[in-house]
């Protein structure tokens, strides 16, 4: 008994540090300060990341931004405008175009070379101001050209801007996306297609699609309702591993679906990466979904 009441005095005198939690090294407090800034979702290996509702707001200005980095250039109907850039280090370039809400209808190419066309795009919205285009083209061992031409009527013009290497500081593209792991990835076969059906409370959708290095030939389609098609890509690129198709979808209102068509052989598979980008606020239970051209698509 004594031996257990000196060894219960002895306890006593020493500090009780079992209790006390043990604060946060620099380390952790920096990621954890970090990650609540950049309010990204990404974990490595899982696909591309996905913007929390707490940076939507942010995002959306700094892909604002690009108008206002960049002076817009207006191209009228059946007219062609062209960007050059003659330095080999710029490796990718952003291009966004948008109406003032009326119908858009363009073919964006990549030239390299004489008679060398490695990527080519189609592209049309119906209603450029509601939903503007926004793609991320890469332009390895320059010089490269890109060319904007408006395919519609006098009397549709658009917007364009062309920036360089804007993914991280202009961009509305969070990371670069050759960093996309192939955890979320799904594989295509050539002929096949696959649709991928999204919440009201998602703003815009972000689309990667890649092969190991075979030609890409794909159709993109944003839809809202049966057979409502709001966005059509039509794509090609000459090596879908060194220059991948990157771009975000803008997803008002609800019943947003995008379908991906493999429009090449069964030899010519793709690997696509379809996800939200941009999440707004969480809807109640209580709340109803918004149909027609809402938009946003459900009741604040």
């Amino acid at each position: 008994m004594k031996f257990y009441g000196k060894l219960l005095a002895l306890c006593a005198l020493q500090p009780s540090t079992a209790f006390i939690a043990k604060a946060p090294n620099a380390f952790t407090r920096q990621t954890t300060h970090l990650a609540s800034e950049q309010g990204l979702g990404q974990i490595e290996g899982q696909g591309l990341s996905t913007a929390g509702p707490s940076t939507a707001g942010r995002l959306a200005n700094q892909a604002k931004r690009i108008w206002d980095r960049a002076t817009p250039v207006i191209i009228q109907g059946n007219s062609l405008k062209t960007w050059t850039y003659a330095s080999p280090a710029v490796e990718r370039v952003q291009v966004v175009l948008k109406t003032e809400g009326r119908p858009l209808d363009a073919d964006v190419d990549l030239w390299q070379g004489p008679d060398n066309t490695p990527h080519k795009m189609k592209v049309y919205l119906e209603d450029g101001s509601l939903r503007p285009f926004s793609a991320v083209i890469e332009t390895p061992r320059g010089p490269n050209t890109i060319s904007i031409r408006n395919t519609a009527h006098m009397e549709f013009p658009l917007q364009a801007c062309v920036v360089a290497d804007a993914i991280g500081s202009a961009s509305p593209a969070p990371i670069d996306p050759s960093r996309a792991g192939p955890g979320n990835s799904r594989t295509i076969q050539g002929g096949a297609l696959r649709t991928y059906a999204f919440e009201p409370n998602v703003d815009s959708v972000q689309v990667l699609l890649k092969t190991d290095g075979r030609p890409l030939n794909a159709r993109v389609e944003l839809l809202q309702g049966p057979n409502n098609i709001k966005q059509v890509v039509e794509l090609y690129t000459e090596d879908g591993m060194e220059r991948p198709f990157f771009a975000v979808l803008e997803t008002p209102g609800s019943s947003n679906v995008v379908r991906i068509v493999n429009t090449s052989t069964v030899e010519f598979p793709l690997a696509a990466w379809v996800e939200p980008y941009l999440i707004g606020s969480v809807m109640g239970a209580t709340e109803p979904v918004m149909g027609g051209d809402a938009p946003r698509g459900y009741m604040m």
